[in-house]
């Protein structure tokens, strides 16, 4: 992986993770048309490095909720912080079951399924249109509310399915407050990022040599800047129910993804 490819990745990552579009499904994207020809340990490796930017940028973006939650949990009270961290557990426990159960089926749907990415990112479309045109109230994120965000969650991780998209969606059309739905979906994903990349570390799947330090990090930089200003903007479009036009762009790549796969 040259340099340059490096950084595009990571602006992919960076805006994607965060923006209702997939970024999984626009990586597969980006590597086919770059005709990505690394191996799986390489792809591994550049892929947790993406994600770990990704965290960063959200644990950056909101650093004083998460302080304020981190100084809730050591009253060892049941109070707002408390609940609220209990409610991000029981978000995370569908994905990590699948995760774990279904490791493998998981992997084979990712390396070159255009196709597949291109009907997801039609079923992202319409998860999209269909929390934009829903009415926004002040309810807050409910523990049953937390549980169902969190199936919503397991199913993103197919490639195409946006993982904010899904769970963003899913909060508004149960009725949850729209910038507490943002919320709730970018500090729900960061247990399970940073997780996944500590499993990766030490299962001895993550080596690089020098030659790949450049590259990595300018991917790690790039992922890091635009996911900056991507969670940034999210929270800002979601409060203005503007998802409508990431429906549209999602419809649209959906279906050149489709007809690339079919007729070359």
């Amino acid at each position: 992986m040259d340099l340059l490819e490096a950084i595009i990745l990571g602006i992919i990552q960076g805006l994607t993770e965060f923006l209702p579009v997939s970024s999984s499904g626009h990586l597969e994207l980006a590597k086919t048309l770059f005709g990505d020809t690394s191996v799986p340990q390489e792809s591994l490796t550049f892929t947790v490095v993406l994600h770990a930017a990704t965290a960063l940028s959200t644990i950056v973006i909101f650093r004083k909720e998460i302080a304020e939650i981190l100084k809730g949990l050591f009253q060892f009270k049941w109070n707002e912080e408390m609940q609220f961290s209990v409610k991000i557990i029981l978000s995370m426990i569908p994905a990590v079951v699948i995760g774990l159960a279904f490791e493998k089926e998981l992997e084979s749907f990712f390396g070159g399924k255009i196709l597949l990415v291109g009907f997801m990112l039609l079923v992202t479309a319409v998860l999209l249109l269909l929390a934009d045109k829903a009415k926004n109230t002040n309810k807050k994120v409910s523990f049953t509310n937390a549980i169902i965000i969190g199936i919503s969650q397991a199913i993103a991780m197919l490639p195409g399915i946006s993982r904010s998209g899904a769970t963003i969606s899913t909060s508004v059309l149960l009725g949850v407050d729209r910038t507490r739905a943002a919320r709730f979906s970018f500090l729900m994903v960061v247990p399970l990022i940073l997780g996944k990349v500590a499993k990766d570390i030490l299962s001895g799947d993550i080596n690089f040599q020098s030659s790949e330090i450049v590259p990595l990090s300018a991917g790690f930089i790039a992922a890091f800047i635009s996911g900056l200003l991507a969670c940034t903007w999210m929270i800002s479009l979601v409060k203005k129910s503007k998802l409508s036009y990431f429906s549209l762009y999602c419809a649209i790549v959906g279906l050149i993804a489709i007809g690339y796969s079919l007729f070359f």
